[in-house]
């Protein structure tokens, strides 16, 4: 049986402690204790600490809120006066050296002044002088408080009970511990403790000792507090079936609206708050400031409910995340930006060097007021990745906006916010994405443009790509200016013919010419090897392509200017090897000529000339496409007939012009030709381009075809191993023509050895690498004589044409 004296104080015992002179202080950082409340503590600095130890459990000491919470080592100053005398009942240490303690509240107490010691150690605890809070509480002759205390307590226990039938959270029982309270004081402090009251709410009940002026203090609150609950009641009600349809979100949301319009105040003022601190924040020009804050005043004047007013709140948004006054700072460095073109790509030292030039005019200048550059080859040479090492090489954002099969002007211009769906144009979503005003922006494939009856994206891109006027750029949707002039705007073509003539006139075209097979040998085995065997997992051991197989991937696998064929097929000997190695069949391959059938199979492209025989009226042309150069064989036959002339093959006007150019030259000098008088007369003649399913155009095939008929009569066969490429007149002139670069690479890849060209293209083979110029023998002509020489070793004199018989012109002469 325990101890008598081990039993706990009951709470009228506790009401009869004499209240000491002094004691000691334990300060609260986020609670206030009432009389007769019990509360656990969790006491941790070391001035707690030490006052707790000190009274140990049974002890009296004086629980007192501060003012401040943040203070760590509250002073006497710090404390509010009015405080709770109080039993600790229980001390629990805790793993972390903290102390949980269990206090009973005793007496109200006034904290009179602060006890000093002479000789005060650190972290002392805080003693002071405290005398008992008087309350007022008096009780008639009768026995009983006066008629106002029992009309505030009989008030009090009604607005109890409203408050726990209101509140689901307080159970119905609190009602019946509520109701036998009969003293005043332990009702008012006991209703203070548990009410949703913040710490000041409840130190200023604290502060008052009359029990009368407290009793009505908390017969304000609870009444304030039943309003509350009874407007929340109602909110429930209102939207009772909202709930049963949605979710818990939907649900919160229009309780905060219900309780919005109950305050009579805006669901949406933070939201304009927010608004007009971000567009002070966006540092966006004066005059779009203007619009947007007016836009802002009038989505504020409208219901939250409107159309408009989600189209004006993604109109601001817009506004807002536009880089106005954010650009990335440039490296101007030359060296810097000469290493990372050579790192990112093989060759093309005439590409690389221009834009080193531009890099250099941008450094000594700070603007580019000029043309805008345009990098114009076939697909796979680099053009979309030399705008990434441009960016890259000055430090700058890099976008690019696909201009291929864009119709519409909106796609650049944007769409007028009066369409529903409206948004801005590709150029200005491109620079939100970038998060900057001055990016390197690559416009791809400009020579896909079209146009329809909605507009011209071409004409559109006239006043982006003006440096005179882009620094002023309207977009329909955000009708407002935004300055261009700091983004530096690269674009790409395959066909630099495609692209409108004014469009080309803002554009300075670089051409990309199609690689040599010994660039792309370097290509591949500095960059696409690597690339590909780090995408498919593959160490640098566990795969080797031998120069042998590449080669004969080049030459038999792929065909084109570029190498993203190339890229696949290499992409196709990883995959194998990756399968291999992962099924463990291999540690590593290497991939020699002989295992490339069974890893990419049958081979896709034969050399086109060892399907062709020498014989008469064959011969071969050079040609020019968006994707490359090609060759091409022009084959001529004929038969009895009276003279007709066909061309067949899908040739275009002025190929077919050609045609009978040369038709009529051959003709013309039928005698120092040795073309008997009935060539012309008695035989049809047939000219076809194999391939006939593609078009084919232009007047590059003017000596090729001339050829073909000279060879087909006199039945001389040209050397198939002879290209030549050149318009001719009618006077059997020789004249230049373009794309050499590729019709050179073209007539190399096909096995060519001998290339006919005019006088006036020699100056065109400076751009053609020194060993590929080494690898191919070249014939510069200026008359047809000449390409005859070359192609049917024919030494004819053409010096004049027949002249009519002299009877012939007497006969002339008489008539005119």
């Amino acid at each position: 049986m325990a101890d008598q004296n081990d039993k706990k104080p009951t709470l009228d015992e506790n009401k009869k402690v004499d209240v000491p002179a002094e004691a000691l202080v334990l300060p609260l950082r986020n609670a206030v204790l009432f009389p007769m409340m019990k509360m656990p503590i969790s006491v941790g600095r070391p001035q707690s600490v030490s006052s707790v130890i000190k009274v140990n459990e049974g002890g009296l000491l004086v629980v007192v809120t501060q003012k401040d919470k943040s203070v760590d080592e509250p002073s006497f100053e710090d404390l509010y006066n009015t405080a709770v005398l109080a039993r600790v009942e229980k001390i629990q240490r805790m793993n972390d050296g903290t102390l949980t303690v269990l206090v009973h509240g005793l007496h109200r107490v006034e904290l009179v002044s602060e006890i000093k010691s002479e000789k005060e150690a650190k972290n002392a605890p805080l003693r002071a002088k405290i005398k008992q809070v008087d309350s007022n509480l008096k009780k008639g002759s009768d026995g009983e408080y006066t008629i106002e205390i029992r009309a505030l307590v009989k008030n009090i226990k009604q607005l109890g009970r409203r408050i726990i039938s209101l509140s689901p959270s307080i159970p119905d029982e609190a009602a019946i511990f509520v109701e036998n309270i009969s003293d005043p004081n332990y009702l008012a402090d006991l209703i203070a403790t548990y009410m949703n009251l913040n710490e000041n709410e409840k130190q200023d009940i604290l502060n008052i000792g009359d029990v009368k002026v407290r009793l009505e203090k908390v017969t304000h609150l609870l009444n304030k507090e039943i309003d509350i609950l009874e407007l929340s009641k109602k909110i429930q009600g209102d939207i009772k079936d909202e709930v049963v349809r949605n979710q818990r979100e939907y649900y919160l949301k229009e309780q905060l609206k219900a309780i919005q319009k109950e305050l009579g105040q805006k669901d949406d003022e933070d939201e304009v708050e927010e608004l007009r601190t971000k567009i002070k924040e966006s540092k966006m020009p004066k005059d779009v400031e203007k619009t947007a804050s007016k836009e802002l005043e009038r989505m504020a004047r409208m219901s939250p409910n409107a159309a408009e007013h989600s189209v004006i709140r993604t109109y601001l948004d817009w506004l807002i995340e536009l880089p106005w006054d954010k650009s990335t700072p440039d490296n101007m460095s030359i060296e810097n930006a000469e290493a990372i073109l050579n790192e990112d790509h093989y060759g093309l030292e005439k590409v690389k060097k221009r834009i080193l030039e531009f890099i250099a005019v941008l450094k000594l200048k700070g603007d580019l007021k000029g043309p805008i550059l345009c990098l114009a080859g076939p697909p796979g040479v680099g053009k979309t990745s030399l705008g990434r090492s441009i960016a890259k090489a000055l430090g700058r954002e890099y976008v690019r906006v696909a201009m291929g099969g864009v119709h519409d002007d909106a796609e650049v211009r944007g769409h007028r916010r009066t369409y529903v769906g409206a948004m801005p144009g590709r150029i200005i979503q491109s620079l939100k994405r970038a998060g900057a005003n001055n990016p390197v922006m690559v416009l791809d494939e400009l020579d896909k443009l079209t146009s329809d009856m909605r507009g011209d994206p071409a004409s559109a891109l006239l006043e982006v790509l003006d440096p005179e006027q882009n620094n002023a750029f309207d977009d329909h949707y955000l009708d407002v200016h935004f300055d261009l002039s700091k983004v530096m705007f690269v674009g790409t073509a395959n066909n630099v013919e495609n692209i409108p003539w004014a469009l080309q006139d803002r554009l300075e075209i670089i051409n990309l010419p199609g690689y040599t097979e010994e660039e792309k040998i370097k290509i591949a085995q500095n960059y696409l090897i690597k690339e590909q065997r780090e995408a498919h997992g593959l160490k640098e051991d566990q795969l080797t392509i031998d120069d042998k197989a590449l080669v004969k991937i080049i030459s038999y696998y792929t065909r084109e200017a570029g190498v993203r064929s190339l890229k696949r097929e290499i992409a196709s000997v990883c995959r194998y090897v990756a399968k291999e190695v992962a099924s463990e069949n291999v540690k590593s391959m290497t991939v020699s000529e002989e295992k490339l059938f069974d890893i990419l199979g049958q081979e896709k492209h034969h050399p086109t000339l060892s399907e062709r025989s020498e014989k008469p009226g064959i011969t071969t042309g050079l040609a020019w496409t968006p994707v490359g150069g090609d060759i091409l064989f022009i084959e001529a036959t004929r038969f009895k007939g009276k003279g007709d002339f066909t061309l067949t093959g899908q040739l275009g006007d002025v190929m077919k012009e050609s045609a009978q150019a040369a038709r009529s030259w051959i003709k013309s000098m039928a005698t120092p030709l040795n073309i008997p008088d009935n060539a012309f007369t008695e035989y049809d003649y047939h000219i076809h381009v194999p391939s006939g399913a593609i078009p084919k155009d232009g007047p590059s095939a003017g000596i090729t075809i001339l050829s073909a008929l000279v060879s087909l009569i006199r039945g001389e066969s040209v050397d198939i191993k002879t290209a030549m490429t050149g318009e001719i007149t009618l006077r059997g002139a020789v004249l230049p023509v373009g794309g050499i670069k590729e019709k050179v690479l073209a007539a190399k890849r096909a096995g060519i050895e001998k290339i006919i060209l005019c006088d006036k293209n020699k100056k065109d083979l400076e751009d053609i690498p020194e060993e590929l110029r080494k690898s191919l023998k070249f014939f510069f002509v200026k008359e047809m004589s000449e390409v005859l020489k070359h192609s049917l070793n024919l030494e004819l004199d053409f010096s004049r044409i027949n002249p009519l018989p002299k009877a012939e012109l007497t006969q002339k002469a008489q008539k005119n």
